[in-house]
């Protein structure tokens, strides 16, 4: 059985199949690389917590980021964020996002139970 939660018209904000739970693209606030990507994580905690997850059950996150000068300032944060001996497998990779203010979106994909 599939199970969508926050259903919109183009997507839904989590979707969970079979014991994993997909996130939809998170995005943050904030004016730095820093705090679009705190405020990004945080919204992923948000969802997971919802979905019945956490961050020690993310399995994979797709990280894009508008700039790759910024990787270094977003790694600071996320290494910070991620519980140690849980680090999800990881891509990341540079991309025109959906707003030019934007600088930084994560995809989470996790196990719930």
């Amino acid at each position: 059985m599939i199970e969508r939660q926050e259903i919109g018209q183009r997507m839904s904000k989590i979707v969970k199949h079979n014991g994993t739970v997909y996130l939809c693209g998170q995005v943050g606030a904030g004016d730095s690389v820093t705090e679009q990507t705190q405020d990004c994580l945080a919204r992923v905690d948000a969802l997971l917590k919802q979905a019945g997850s956490s961050r020690e059950q993310i399995l994979q996150a797709i990280i894009w980021v508008a700039d790759m000068a910024d990787f270094a300032e977003m790694n600071a944060v996320w290494d910070a964020w991620v519980p140690e001996g849980h680090a999800p497998a990881r891509a990341c990779g540079e991309a025109k996002l959906a707003r030019p203010e934007l600088k930084v979106e994560v995809i989470v994909t996790a196990a719930y139970e």
